[in-house]
């Protein structure tokens, strides 16, 4: 009897230990350029509230877009026991080495702010369709995105335009820039007697130093430019730009837009500082995190044949009004979802997640919080 007793007493044991590693939480790793900048830090904090409300364990990494510093995350977090990632890496071809760490280790993972260009980098591309473990990418349409922004300077009377980029060959950058160029066209297109001139990019990479420095540069190169495009790099570079302007006395001279939202934008909007943004889309990561919780779960089956293709909306802001609705419910304590609400949109299927994320806009977040 003692013996059968002891058995059962083993077989339980057994039991629930399985049941305690299967009740191990999700781990999910975040390789990100910066998580205290301006725009990094507000990807964290969105993160940490899906983090919270899903039970989920995560570990981050920043990176600064360096090569070498983007592949070894990757390393990083898997040897970190993470059973997924997201990633927002700088070029392409970084991902033939992220994607490889994640097969070879059973990690899935996703981008942000990014995706692989199939025409630029088609081995990496047929290696992410390939692959079981990457899941996917949340983006932005780069190329309608620099479009807009040209066409709103070129609507304020800009007509000379520099552009400060952050790094050379950065994925997201060449489809922004694409754009510019494409807005430029059809601008002059449009008007044969009044054309827009856009100048060859610089790049302030990624800290307020080196922004400001940049942009000194291309003024003292281009005395008679009446705009700047700071591409982007995270938020840093562009005050390191404005605080160049400001410093050569040319605050509200030369029109300055970027994509990256100011936790101060409502006033350099005000002062002159700057005149046009796109930007409040911190929520991309947001949207990836979900697509590798989902996948871990078992929920959103990947593929070898493909991938998921999420975009993301951008919003557009050229005044003190256009900002104050975004202020309102998309900075300070206030997110864009409420904590009932990441339960709700980590439930849906992946088609019903998409059309979630293409809905975000300041109108789509006042309808929902103020029911």
């Amino acid at each position: 009897m003692r013996k059968v007793l002891a058995l059962v007493l083993a077989v339980s044991m057994v039991f629930s230990l399985s049941l305690a590693a299967s009740a191990k939480p999700i781990k999910i790793g975040i390789s990100i350029w910066s998580s205290t900048d301006t725009l990094g830090s507000e990807c964290k904090r969105i993160i940490d509230a899906a983090a919270k409300a899903l039970g989920v364990e995560t570990q981050w990494v920043d990176q600064a877009h360096i090569s070498e510093q983007v592949t070894a995350s990757a390393e990083t977090l898997a040897l970190a026991d993470c059973d997924g990632i997201i990633i927002c890496n700088s070029a392409s071809s970084e991902m033939g080495s992220v994607i490889k760490t994640c097969n070879e280790n059973e990690v899935y993972v996703a981008q942000f702010f990014r995706i692989i260009d199939k025409d630029a980098n088609p081995e990496e591309y047929k290696q992410a369709c390939e692959s079981k473990y990457y899941v996917g990418a949340v983006h932005e349409s780069e190329f309608d995105n620099g479009k807009t922004l040209v066409t709103i300077l070129g609507e304020k009377g800009c007509r000379k335009i520099g552009l400060e980029g952050w790094e050379p060959g950065d994925a997201t950058f060449l489809g922004r820039w694409a754009g510019y160029k494409a807005g430029v066209e059809a601008w002059n297109d449009a008007h044969p007697n009044d054309k827009l001139v856009l100048l060859e990019p610089q790049y302030g990479r990624t800290t307020t130093d080196t922004g400001r420095a940049t942009a000194e540069a291309i003024i003292d190169a281009n005395p008679d430019i009446d705009a700047l495009i700071v591409a982007g790099g995270g938020g840093d570079t562009l005050l390191g730009a404005i605080a160049a302007i400001e410093a050569k006395g040319l605050t509200g001279k030369i029109a300055v837009a970027s994509t990256d939202f100011l936790p101060d934008l409502d006033a350099k909007l005000k002062s002159g500082a700057m005149a046009a943004e796109s930007g409040g889309h911190y929520a991309d990561p947001f949207f990836a995190f979900l697509m590798v919780y989902n996948a871990i779960k078992g929920n959103y089956p990947t593929s070898t044949e493909g991938f998921y293709n999420m975009v993301f909306p951008y919003m557009f802001v050229a005044s003190p009004e256009d900002y104050a609705n975004y202020a309102k419910y998309f900075t300070g304590k206030e997110l864009p979802y409420y904590e009932d609400e990441i339960k709700k949109l980590a439930g849906l299927s992946y088609d019903d997640l998409a059309a979630a994320c293409a809905k975000l806009s300041v109108e789509d977040v006042v309808a929902r919080h103020t029911k």
